[in-house]
């Protein structure tokens, strides 16, 4: 899963679609990955995939990844266990056993996150040096401003306060892998264009 093909909930919604009875699709907006941040429920993390089992919880079927967690970037809580709906159709993830990933979702208790298909997570060394310095010095310092997805023509700013996020229509990453929507001195929120920092953070 890469930066120009991620997805993210709510912003970044996921939509269910009946195709046949009885089954179903995941489908997911595409938004920046700061919208999902910047979600006052929302956790973010880096964390080490250790294990990964299936797993019920009464009649629901699940996929449990146990993992180490080894910087928490938002929030207090430390986790140990995600759990995914069992295939990409219902909304859940694939993850790789000992590759260290960053996520971003909920959490479901002091140990459990919940990840689904339209949260973000990726691989830690897909991120490169820009992206993480964004992740974790300027994010956080956008989250008064709102990015509006543009998917489409026509797409306008409808306040002072907006970015409007345009990879998906033009087909690039470049907002995603290298700008934060802040604000500037005068009010006004603005794509801040970040370079890359040092490696190894």
């Amino acid at each position: 899963m890469s930066w120009k093909n991620f997805v993210l909930p709510l912003v970044l919604l996921c939509l269910w679609a009946l195709q046949t009875e009885g089954t179903y699709t995941c489908t997911c907006l595409p938004a920046h990955p700061q919208r999902m941040f910047c979600q006052a429920d929302v956790v973010v993390i880096k964390a080490k995939v250790i294990g990964v089992m299936p797993f019920h919880l009464g009649e629901e079927k699940l996929t449990k990844y146990d993992i180490q967690q080894t910087r928490n970037l938002k929030g207090s809580k430390s986790f140990g266990v995600i759990y995914t709906p069992p295939s990409s159709a219902a909304c859940g993830v694939t993850l790789t056993k000992g590759t260290e990933y960053l996520f971003m979702g909920k959490g479901l208790s002091d140990n459990i996150l919940h990840i689904f298909k339209c949260d973000f997570y990726q691989p830690w060394d897909a991120l490169s040096a820009t992206q993480k310095k964004l992740l974790h010095s300027f994010y956080k310092k956008g989250c008064d401003c709102t990015i509006q997805s543009c998917l489409s023509y026509p797409c306008c700013m409808t306040s002072q306060t907006e970015c409007l996020w345009t990879d998906h229509m033009f087909g690039t990453s470049d907002q995603t892998r290298n700008s934060a929507c802040v604000k500037s001195r005068k009010g006004w929120c603005t794509w801040h264009r970040e370079t890359a920092w040092r490696q190894g953070w």
